[in-house]
């Protein structure tokens, strides 16, 4: 999701290995596979590969943009921290009703028309190209680059993890075997592979969510049946801010607000539109889309709470455990099998765009930093995949520690370096190239920096303050500052046809 690292855990899932749900992953399997074999006979240049030749649709984009920001998280971590935290977990999805909208109204426009005026295809050379500054699009990307790593890092350890749950093939080989399989379509077909898989994903999540709500309220007797059994003995879980305080759900409803639309493998889907007049529909089918397939967030949260209070399932082990065994306990095996498929699938769009997005900085933004031209082939892409994967796997294969370390700083990395530079500076004249720099270095430094040392436990933060808050909110002080001091230059740092794209003149 939201870009929490999906079943990041190192513990294994419930061996799923029934043979329904066996069935299904392996049809499942192949159909993504026929994608990713259409894809890339439609994949011949470079634009193809990292912006699916500007040629999406209005619903494609919505729907891969809706599975992008969610993942697997809304079927396994999500209904796990509802679980946990009780009402307090909506705060982390809460802010979806409103980030739709506000990604449409703040990037999706400027970004599609800097893409017309100056053939971007990465959101640092948007930053870049906004500001006139090789240097900051390279900071841009470096920052990409590190955050990319830790993210596909956690996610082929989560694809490992399912995979192993589904076939028992162990933890090493079904790692390997996660990446093998997302490299191969990635290499091949490039973000248009990655697309619509996450379309075709995206819409399976949508109708199995929308099932296991309705098994969830056959199981449970309904949603006041359900409530009356927490009620009765937890009734704080109901509670405003469900089990956390309210500086922490505050926290998480501005982290995840503000933080999405840093977020590069969701907002450089903007680029890919066919029509830019058709995003003033985006708002309305990404917030649908989010509805239906968040009723399993809660739902599930919501149901094994309540089993396990009227002992009818023992206490869980670990939170993420309540969607495997509300799915094995109570639901068939063909809807289990579709949703731990869509997990598994899930997982692998995301790595996808993960991979797509940092073979774009290495080839795109990194040489633009050194005042050389981008490497412009589809060999160069396909080279640098491989470069990107070969890294996460390494990282992916190594100590538990290291995984652990890599996961926790991905989300706040993207959002203290783009914010500002990024949703900000293309909707405010006053910003500098000066500030943008000062904000995208801040938000680099303070978020590897903090979060080393709490992974170290050499420093411990109040209750309900996250290290992402913490950065992004000096991030954007940094760049307001110090584009106010440097407001002179503000006018001269953005070229004529880059003020006219996004609507200054």
């Amino acid at each position: 999701m939201i870009g929490l690292p999906v079943l990041a855990q190192t513990r294994a899932l419930p061996a799923l290995g029934r043979p329904e749900i066996l069935a299904v992953a392996a049809a499942y399997f192949v159909v993504c596979a026929a994608i990713a074999w259409w894809s890339t006979r439609r994949t011949r240049t470079a634009a193809d590969f990292y912006v699916a030749g500007r040629g999406i649709g209005i619903w494609s984009l919505a729907i891969a943009a809706m599975a992008a920001t969610l993942s697997g998280f809304a079927f396994i971590g999500g209904p796990g921290l509802v679980y946990a935290l009780g009402t307090g977990a909506v705060f982390i999805v809460l802010p979806a009703a409103l980030t739709g909208a506000l990604s449409g109204w703040a990037l999706a426009r400027p970004l599609r028309l800097l893409a017309e005026v100056r053939g971007v295809m990465t959101i640092p050379a948007a930053i870049g190209a906004r500001y006139r500054s090789p240097a900051a699009q390279g900071l841009a990307g470096i920052a990409i680059l590190a955050a990319v790593v830790g993210y596909l890092a956690t996610n082929l350890v989560a694809l490992g993890l399912v995979l192993d749950a589904l076939f028992g093939l162990g933890r090493t080989p079904a790692i390997v075997l996660g990446a093998v399989i997302v490299l191969s379509y990635t290499m091949a077909g490039g973000i248009l592979a990655g697309i619509y898989t996450d379309l075709f994903q995206g819409a399976v999540m949508a109708i199995a969510s929308t099932l296991v709500f309705a098994a969830v309220l056959d199981t449970g007797g309904g949603l006041a049946a359900l409530s009356q059994t927490i009620l009765a003995t937890e009734p704080g879980w109901f509670g405003p801010w469900g089990t956390l305080s309210p500086v922490a759900a505050l926290s998480f409803f501005f982290v995840f607000g503000l933080g999405t639309l840093g977020q590069p493998h969701v907002v450089h889907k903007f680029y890919m539109i066919r029509d830019p007049r058709r995003l003033r529909w985006y708002p309305l089918l990404m917030t649908g889309a989010l509805l239906l397939t968040l009723l399993l967030y809660v739902g599930v949260g919501l149901a094994m709470k309540a089993q396990v209070l009227r002992g009818a399932v023992p206490p869980m082990a670990s939170p993420d455990d309540a969607t495997p065994t509300f799915l094995l306990r109570f639901a068939s095996p063909l809807l289990a099998g579709v949703v731990f498929s869509g997990v598994a699938a899930a997982i692998m769009s995301t790595a996808n765009s993960f991979l797509s997005i940092g073979a774009a900085a290495l080839t795109q933004d990194l040489p633009a930093m050194r005042g050389r031209a981008p490497l412009a082939s589809l060999a160069a892409g396909r080279v640098a995949t491989l470069v990107v994967a070969l890294v996460a796997l390494g990282a992916a294969l190594g100590s538990t520690r290291l995984i652990a370390l890599l996961g926790v700083y991905g989300w706040g990395m993207f959002a203290a370096t783009l914010v500002p530079a990024l949703a900000i500076g293309l909707n405010w004249p006053g910003a500098t190239r000066a500030g943008a720099l000062a904000a995208i270095l801040t938000g680099l430094v303070g978020t590897l920096a903090l979060e080393g040392l709490a992974w170290a436990k050499l420093i411990a933060l109040p209750s309900g303050v996250s290290i992402a808050g913490i950065t992004m909110v000096a991030a954007i002080l940094t760049f307001v500052g110090v584009s106010w001091l440097t407001r002179a230059d503000a006018e001269g740092d953005v070229d004529p046809d880059v003020r006219v794209a996004l609507g200054w003149d």
